[in-house]
């Protein structure tokens, strides 16, 4: 039973596992539902979802509690004394709140700013950022400190889009008509921080330097419902989303001009390291044994004898430039290239690289009609063989798109239609497998969902005898389960020597 299922089940409505099962929610889309979520859900009863959104209320106040726990308890936790850091800086403030306060009764007004923060505050942990400061209805959150990541900038970009997405869909404020809308504004650079100020509660860790002014800078002139971004938190996370160039801006404080841009969307993306070497790569040097190696392989899947390679490292080593240097080496054999992405945000999204991989590989978009949608499905399934209406019905139900006309799905226990995705989702590889050799690329795995990795598993053991490579790559605290296997071979990678490591090498 699920994390989700059992929380159903303490709130007796242990009846709606399923309708969340179907349309994967889980544990980090659940704080974001409102009640016209629900009732698409199929939750028909007011009552049952009066007690949903009270529990959701709940799980939210815990994820602002959290947070503020984090305020008080990690400065004091780190000393008093200023370091040096890069940081992303993000200002969040709701439109509109002074004259919403003018039109509200103080008590209601209070509801609403705190639903409000409570809302950016689930967003921001989410994305393991910092909550720093709560100022009426504005929040200011840092990302990469007291914690540092390689991708704080992403992180702070997708913690801004998911703020953006959550506020406008909180429950409009007592008789008001227009829904919460928010301005952000997001800037990183190098800051001071840690001198520790205030006492008590109100304690924060200071920041100074440029970047928070910048932020808030950039928070003044965004529109409603967006985030707008300084060039060097565009440049850290440029391939990873589609952006506007509002060009350059002179901005209060700032002495020299600078280039804003407005945040469209998370880019669909292969992966990450394509999305952050867009450009050509220069030639690998210094691996030629690990080359050898993949390219053995190869050969070895494509007489039949399927082959799983475990490339293993820490980040930046070259793991993800492997693989992408074999995809170049055998570009003109005929193949068939599957790649799936493990996400650092979506550890508990399950199968979140196969409905990732899925969308790209159909062209789904989100707007269109349900039939085109499906016409869609079914003509990548039928190149595998697999557009049964079973097939269909499971694979669709996990990309949320519904099929009782066309493609009914049967009566089926949360377990019982997990198990036959996976089964559909294992025979599409082995329907594949069954027309040309397969190249199968699965990145970062120290970041797979439990429900990907039993997929995995049960691929790495249906290949022996087909026709397929399997390339998993992933970080050394990641324990690999498939270590020893006939059919198996790792490959931990170690540092170049001096002067050959280089960019060639460099993965994001």
């Amino acid at each position: 039973m699920s994390d989700i299922e059992r929380w159903l089940d303490d709130l007796g409505l242990g009846q709606y596992g399923a309708a969340f099962a179907e349309n994967a929610i889980d544990d980090t889309l659940l704080v974001d539902l409102n009640d016209a979520d629900l009732e698409k859900l199929g939750i028909g009863p007011m009552g049952h979802r009066k007690r949903l959104l009270t529990a959701i209320a709940k799980l939210r106040n815990d994820a602002t509690e959290v947070a503020q726990d984090m305020m008080s308890a990690a400065p004091a936790g780190l000393g008093t004394e200023a370091e040096r850091r890069q940081l992303s800086v993000m200002f969040c403030d709701m439109v509109g709140s002074t004259a919403l306060s003018t039109r509200l009764d103080p008590e209601d007004y209070r509801e609403v700013i705190r639903a409000y923060q409570d809302a950016c505050a689930g967003v921001i942990t989410r994305f393991d950022g910092y909550v720093a400061r709560f100022m009426g209805d504005g929040v200011l959150a840092y990302f990469g400190w007291p914690r540092a990541h390689e991708d704080d900038a992403a992180r702070a970009i997708n913690a801004g889009l998911g703020i953006v997405e959550a506020v406008p869909a909180l429950a409009p404020a007592n008789g008001e008509a227009e829904p919460l809308a928010v301005r952000i504004g997001i800037a990183t650079g190098s800051v001071v921080i840690g001198d520790i100020v205030g006492e008590g509660g109100a304690q924060e860790a200071a920041v100074l330097g440029e970047t928070p002014n910048l932020a808030a800078r950039l928070q003044a002139i965004a529109e409603p419902n967006t985030v707008v971004i300084a060039q060097t938190t565009h440049t850290l996370a440029s391939g990873l989303f589609d952006y506007d160039a509002l060009g350059e801006h002179s901005l209060k404080g700032i002495e020299r001009a600078t280039e804003v841009w407005r945040v469209v969307g998370e880019r669909r993306v292969e992966s990450r390291f394509a999305a952050m070497h867009a450009s050509a790569l220069t030639p690998l040097v210094g691996r030629d044994e690990e080359m050898e190696m993949l390219t053995r392989r190869w050969q070895r899947a494509k007489d039949g004898a399927g082959q799983v390679v475990l490339l293993a490292g820490e980040p930046g080593i070259g793991k993800s430039r492997l693989a992408r240097t074999l995809q170049d080496t055998v570009a003109d054999e005929p193949h068939t290239r599957l790649l799936f992405q493990c996400s650092p945000h979506h550890t508990s999204s399950a199968l979140y690289p196969v409905i990732a991989q899925l969308e790209r590989a159909t062209l789904i978009e989100a707007g269109e009609p349900v039939d085109a949608k499906l016409d869609k499905l079914h003509v990548l399934l039928a190149q595998s063989g697999q557009s049964q209406d079973e097939a269909m019905a499971l694979i669709a139900a996990l990309l949320s798109i519904p099929t009782e006309e066309r493609y009914p799905l049967p009566e089926l226990t949360p377990l019982q239609q997990k198990d036959r995705t996976l089964a559909a989702l294992s025979g599409q590889l082995i329907g594949l497998a069954a027309q040309q050799p397969v190249l199968f690329i699965f990145e970062d795995a120290h970041w797979i969902d439990p429900t990907s990795l039993e997929l995995l598993e049960l691929a790495v053991e249906r290949i022996k005898d087909l026709p397929v490579l399997m390339i998993i790559t992933y970080r050394p605290e990641f324990a690999a389960p498939w270590v020893g296997g006939a059919h198996v071979s790792l490959q931990a990678l170690s540092r170049l020597a001096p002067g050959l490591s280089g960019e060639a090498t460099h993965e994001p």
